[in-house]
């Protein structure tokens, strides 16, 4: 790619964003100036279907959970003050805190059950209710505790109450109790830290009011918040993903203020269909083996590590990372193998072989994933056509973070027109009420996926944010989340 047309846009569109109104520096201490990467950011709901970055983020801010997220990507206290867990990990109890809504009027046990029943009701498209498949009965037992009862032990259910579509709110007016109150929803949107105590701010048990802080948050595309960052008309840009890594590194911003969390999720070429040339899972692996991730992802990061597995380690499952069959082979013999099995394939058809369509983002770091993709499948024989993400596609990428560390999720995550003996796997997995048998269901997904490269692995996510200095409460985390109440170190400074 070159880097001086990409640095003179930039440079232009600075200048322009010198004029514009809406390029405003923050003129106090107390006001921090926010981009999220994205759409323009705004309020949704969750039940309808997935978020984007910059509403998950106005999400965070302006509702909660039972439990929520700290700096460090750790679980603490939302509207819960505390909590229980019994019955050998099958009953969560939690006592609800003396939160109220924006109006005044008290947070009740009744309202959440409700919120919460409606995230796992039938016809929820809320991409966490596949994973709440174990809760049998969410109920409000007094007005200050809530009952979550499960068929069976989930460990990782507190990760999962803590992320942003587990946010309650009122569904007709989209308002929580989170952290901070939405004072006006035009752009930049403004928020007001809610009348609280430095205990709920920063983890303080002083009881001393909090001092207040005033965030101005924009969705907006990465060069536009980099623009604004660079000239110091913004404090924190979020969500920054490979997609836009290229601009950043050409931006001119300090390389002090840059921040890589170490994400934990899934990265790589998901199957969307099992016709043709990917109706053969040795065709299938052949493209996982052509693929020489190291060079790949170099292009994009120098030091982005490549992948090989869907799983990051063993997790919840009852055995090690399951490798693909070609997985201790060395680089000359994995092409030599692919390029073998597609001779064998195409020797065998009676008509030419139409591109496989790959589907990825638009934006500099995809198009140096692309150069690195296409000419690698090439190599072996492959006619490929690159496609958006929104077009009907024979693969696609995946970039996700995982919301929390249980192998059900990156397996089902990773199968898109998988096997259908793989998904009763994953399905025995959900049912199983003894956790030696469900990790084993996990483990022969996990080593049946493998062989039938439904998926193929390049590496993790890579997530990026800009901060600076002054936001010392910001940490790096492999949630990749980063909470606007915990921006600021205890001290407020």
């Amino acid at each position: 790619m070159q880097m001086r047309p990409l640095l003179h846009r930039i440079a232009a569109a600075g200048a322009l964003c010198l004029i514009l109104s809406g390029c405003q520096q923050s003129q106090d201490d107390s006001t921090i100036v926010l981009s999220a990467i994205g759409e323009a950011a705004g309020r949704a709901d969750p039940v309808r279907g997935p978020m984007i970055f910059p509403d998950s983020v106005v999400m965070g801010a302006t509702a909660q959970g039972l439990v929520r997220f700290d700096a460090n990507g750790q679980v603490e206290p939302g509207l819960a003050e505390r909590w229980i867990v019994i019955d050998d990990g099958t009953s969560y109890i939690f006592r609800i805190d003396d939160a109220v809504w924006p109006d005044g009027s008290p947070v009740d046990a009744r309202q959440v059950a409700r919120a919460l029943n409606r995230v796992i009701a039938p016809g929820s498209r809320n991409p966490l209710a596949p994973f709440l498949r174990s809760v049998e009965e969410i109920v409000a037992m007094t007005p200050e505790v809530i009952e979550i009862r499960l068929s069976h032990p989930r460990p990782d259910l507190l990760r999962l109450l803590a992320q942003p579509e587990m946010a309650i709110f009122r569904p007709r007016t989209l308002v929580g109790t989170g952290p901070f109150r939405l004072e006006d929803a035009t752009a930049p949107l403004r928020l007001t830290s809610a009348p609280v105590s430095d205990a709920d701010i920063d983890g303080d048990d002083d009881g001393e009011a909090a001092p207040q802080i005033r965030l101005r948050l924009r969705g907006e595309r990465a060069s536009l918040a980099l623009i604004r960052y660079r000239e110091h008309l913004s404090d924190l840009v979020l969500g920054g993903t490979f997609v836009d890594w290229p601009t950043a590194r050409a931006s001119g911003v300090s390389d002090s203020d840059l921040q890589i969390d170490p994400a934990e999720g899934l990265f790589g070429l998901q199957i969307r269909n099992r016709k043709g040339f990917l109706s053969d899972p040795g065709n299938r692996q052949a493209l996982a083996m052509a693929l020489d991730r190291d060079a790949i992802l170099d292009r994009v990061a120098g030091d982005w590590n490549p992948s090989e597995t869907i799983l990051p380690e063993q997790l919840n499952s009852a055995a090690p990372p399951a490798q693909a069959p070609w997985g201790t082979m060395g680089r000359d013999d994995r092409i030599a193998a692919a390029k073998a099995q597609v001779a064998r394939w195409k020797a065998q058809q009676r008509e030419a072989m139409p591109p496989l369509r790959i589907a990825l983002p638009d934006g500099p770091g995809a198009n140096l994933l692309w150069t690195g993709i296409g000419p690698a499948l090439n190599g072996i024989g492959l006619p490929v056509l690159r496609v958006p993400l929104s077009a009907e596609a024979d693969l696609t990428l995946v970039d996700a973070v995982a919301p929390f560390d249980g192998a059900s999720w990156y397996l089902r995550t990773a199968c898109g027109a998988c096997d259908e003996t793989i998904i009763a796997m994953l399905d025995a997995a959900v049912t199983a009420t003894n956790t030696g048998v469900r990790a084993q269901y996990l483990a022969q997904a996990d080593a049946a996926l493998a062989q039938d490269a439904a998926y193929i692995p390049l590496a993790r996510p890579l997530r990026w944010s800009l901060v600076r200095p002054r936001l010392g409460g910001f940490q790096r985390n492999s949630r990749a989340w980063h909470p606007l109440n915990h921006l600021r170190k205890e001290n407020g400074s």
